[in-house]
């Protein structure tokens, strides 16, 4: 009795949130930051009305400056109502195609500046893409990712797309994962205190291709500094005197420092030339 009066009073708040959320959209369409304001629309209310207390750790994803790649485990459409309490500030996420055309929130959806992709048709994926790449790089904009691109029905990760982390590649941006502990299983819609749900954001994870990057351009920065010492020590052999071996500082090879009395005589020296 108790699950039939949760359902009805879910489909009764689904679409009065709905006729809030096409306000906020109609209000500011396309606003990155639309996608957080309804997913809190949906989501706050729903959670008290299906009895499950959620508990939310979130001061890693709080911390982390925008751009970003959020991953995400993808559980049963109640996900709406678990992960929409979380989502970041100018966050967006990436939805297929079939998304718009559910009545009133496949609209509402587009209308937040979510991305809709057609997974059937590459050439418009691959668009779909690069355009999300450009969001993320000069719209102070964070994607979110269900990155197993299907629901799991609470029986465990199932394998990763690629599409995540090839945008945090090509963006050179870190990603962020978010785990909701596993409820689908353990939810009991027929008693009052329905279930617990534990949200946590995990510390940003930098692709190996960035970190390859990473370590080509220290690398390289060490080669330069090794050059400009051995110049040094070739260019005082062509001047008839012996190499010094130089000082490393940070990478860079250079001179020793020489007290003021060498540096005068020094100087004499030249000028006796």
């Amino acid at each position: 009795m108790l699950f039939l009066l949760r359902m009805l009073a879910l489909g009764l708040h689904f679409v009065l949130a709905c006729a809030v959320n096409a306000v906020i959209v109609l209000l500011r369409p396309f606003n990155p930051d639309n996608t957080r304001w309804c997913g809190n629309v949906y989501a706050r209310p729903a959670q008290w009305l299906l009895g499950l207390t959620v508990r939310r750790e979130l001061d890693v994803l709080r911390a982390t400056p925008n751009p970003f790649v959020i991953v995400a485990n993808h559980q049963s459409n109640y996900d709406l109502f678990i992960h929409g309490s979380v989502i970041s500030r100018r966050a967006v996420s990436i939805g297929k195609t079939s998304l718009k055309w559910l009545p009133l929130f496949g609209q509402i959806y587009w209308l937040a500046g979510n991305v809709l992709i057609d997974r059937g048709n590459a050439a418009k994926a691959k668009q779909a893409m690069l355009q999300t790449t450009d969001v993320m790089r000069n719209h102070d904009t964070s994607i979110w990712v269900f990155a197993e691109g299907t629901r799991n029905h609470g029986k465990g990760l199932l394998p990763f797309k690629k599409g995540a982390f090839q945008m945090a590649i090509s963006a050179g941006v870190p990603i962020v994962p978010v785990c909701a502990s596993t409820y689908l299983r353990s939810m009991r819609l027929n008693r009052w205190h329905a279930g617990h749900v534990v949200v946590r954001a995990l510390a940003p994870k930098i692709a190996a291709a960035q970190q390859e990057q990473n370590h080509l351009i220290h690398a390289d920065d060490e080669a330069t500094g090794q050059k400009r010492g051995l110049a040094h020590q070739v260019a005082r052999a062509q001047r008839g005197r012996a190499p010094v071996q130089p000082v490393r500082r940070g990478g860079v090879a250079r001179p020793p420092h020489l007290p003021a009395h060498a540096r005068q005589g020094r100087d004499d020296g030249r000028q006796d030339r």
